[in-house]
């Protein structure tokens, strides 16, 4: 969890038992995760705009050694205008209620989830 005076963003794994404390639950994949029925899923949107490219995706494979560079790489694709606005929405929710950004990906800590995290929480 991260919490930066006003904002409290979570990341957890789509597959886990939603949670009242959750706040708002956002998808942050780019492609739907397997064996989950939408119904099922308890989500308040999925935003697919500010999910790593499938480029990026497929090169970072989820290898916790290239986690750094996947970090610098989708840091940068997070600069394009299009997904500038996605965090700029996600900004937004994160400071009137609680967020959680949710991921299929095993490991969560190293994830797009945990750096869109980071960004979130950035302080300029």
């Amino acid at each position: 969890m991260t919490k930066n005076s006003t904002k409290t963003i979570t990341c957890r794994r789509i597959y886990e038992e939603a949670s009242p404390r959750d706040g708002v639950r956002v998808l942050v994949d780019r492609i739907w995760p397997r064996g989950v029925r939408k119904e099922d899923a308890h989500l308040d949107e999925w935003l697919q705009d500010v999910a790593p490219s499938t480029d990026l995706r497929h090169w970072f494979a989820h290898r916790p050694e290239r986690f750094s560079e996947f970090r610098r790489r989708y840091q940068n694709e997070l600069q394009n205008p299009e997904r500038q606005q996605a965090v700029a929405h996600l900004r937004e929710i994160a400071e009137h209620d609680g967020l959680t950004l949710l991921t299929a990906t095993r490991d969560v800590e190293h994830s797009q989830a945990a750096v869109l995290a980071l960004v979130l929480t950035d302080v300029d």
